[in-house]
This record gives structure tokens, C-alpha cells and sequence, in this order.
């Protein structure tokens, strides 16, 4: 008889690690694969709009200058990204979605909140989100910079062209496409920083 012990009182277990060592053999391939598109997509992406993160940041960073504030908004899991640039207030757009219309839940924020100097970062895997695109056309009229994040083609908020900055990461994948957002706008953070800094810098603070 071979076998330990613990084997012939619980063969279970040691069927199960067996099952559990091909699993992970089977799906290694596909984790590495991932892994490499993301790396590519994000390469990819970043090559391609370097120019228009910096010019982005640059303008961002003037409106912070004048005391503007940058207002982040997104439905489903593109509200959580958008939390995690900006403090979001889910009593005021529970209330706005309960009280008038979902449609409405983010431009009318922007009128309650929004000044000329301000900013609006948009957050949409599919770019087609209804209460976004009405957003976009409100921020407009109200002089608030309007910055989009989107992905496949850019959906309407590329075929509107209604936002000043869309960053567009062209890819079928949520979860590739949330990455790269997540990751451009943490650039964004990054040049609206170095610019301000040099902006201390240049006055001799």
C-alpha cells in the first residue's frame, strides 16, 4: 500500500491539490497573456497621447492656479475610478437620480457646483453613457474644461467632439479599458504637479 496516512484517511485532499496544481498549469498561459496585453495596451495608449495628457495637465494645472476645482463623475464601476481622483458625494447624486431624472444626475451637479475655472472628468468604458454625454454639453456652456475618458471607439463622446481632452483607450476589454483610464489619469495627476511645481519655481516660491 503506498500513500501516507493523512492520503488514506483524506483522499480528498490530496485529489483536490493535484486538480488545484493542473488548474493553475492551464491557466497560467492566459494569465501571462493578459498580463502582456495590458502592458501593450498601456504602452500603446500613452505613446499615442502623451502630447495631449501634458497639454491636459498643463491646462488643468492653470485652472488650479485660479482656483478651480476638478469635478469626477461615472456610472458602475467607472464611479469607483472616478472616487479615486476626487471625493464623490453619493447622498447628492442618489438624490438628483431619485428626485429628478438619472439622465440629470451629473449636469446637475455641474450647475449647482461648476464655475468657469472648473474642471469635469468624464468616466465611460463604452464613452455612450446618456447622463455623460448631457453632462458634456452642460459643462460647455458653463466654460468648465471637459475631459473624457472612454474606450472601444470613443462612442458618442468621440462622435459629439464635445469634450476639450478625450482620452480614448481603444480596446473591447472593461478591464483593460479601466486599467489604462485609471492609469492616464494618475498622469494627469503627475503633469498637473510638475507644472505647478514649476510654476512655484518660476516665482520663486
Amino acid at each position: 500500500m503506498s500513500g501516507s496516512f493523512s492520503d488514506l484517511l483524506y483522499p480528498m485532499l490530496s485529489q483536490q491539490d493535484t486538480s488545484r496544481t493542473a488548474l493553475v498549469a492551464a491557466l497560467e498561459p492566459a494569465g501571462l497573456e493578459k498580463a502582456e496585453e495590458a502592458v501593450r495596451l498601456r504602452e500603446k495608449v500613452l505613446a499615442e497621447q502623451a502630447g495631449s495628457i501634458a497639454a491636459c495637465g498643463a491646462e488643468m494645472a492653470r485652472r488650479f492656479a485660479a482656483g478651480g476645482k476638478l469635478l469626477s463623475f461615472g456610472n458602475g464601476g467607472s464611479a469607483t475610478a472616478a472616487a479615486d481622483i476626487v471625493a464623490d458625494d453619493v447622498a447628492t447624486v442618489t438624490a438628483v437620480a431619485n428626485d429628478v431624472s438619472f439622465a440629470d444626475v451629473f449636469l446637475r451637479q455641474l450647475i449647482a457646483f461648476g464655475k468657469p475655472n472648473d474642471m469635469a472628468m468624464a468616466w465611460s468604458s463604452s464613452g455612450n453613457s446618456e447622463n455623460l454625454v448631457r453632462a458634456f454639453e452642460t459643462a460647455r456652456k458653463r466654460g468648465i474644461l471637459m475631459i473624457g475618458l472612454a474606450g472601444y471607439d470613443g462612442g458618442r463622446m468621440k462622435k459629439e467632439a464635445t469634450a476639450d481632452y478625450l482620452f480614448v483607450v481603444p480596446s473591447t476589454s472593461i478591464h483593460r479599458i479601466q486599467e489604462v483610464q485609471s492609469l492616464i489619469a494618475h498622469c494627469l495627476r503627475c503633469a498637473v504637479d510638475v507644472e505647478l511645481s514649476d510654476r512655484v519655481s518660476s516665482n520663486g516660491g
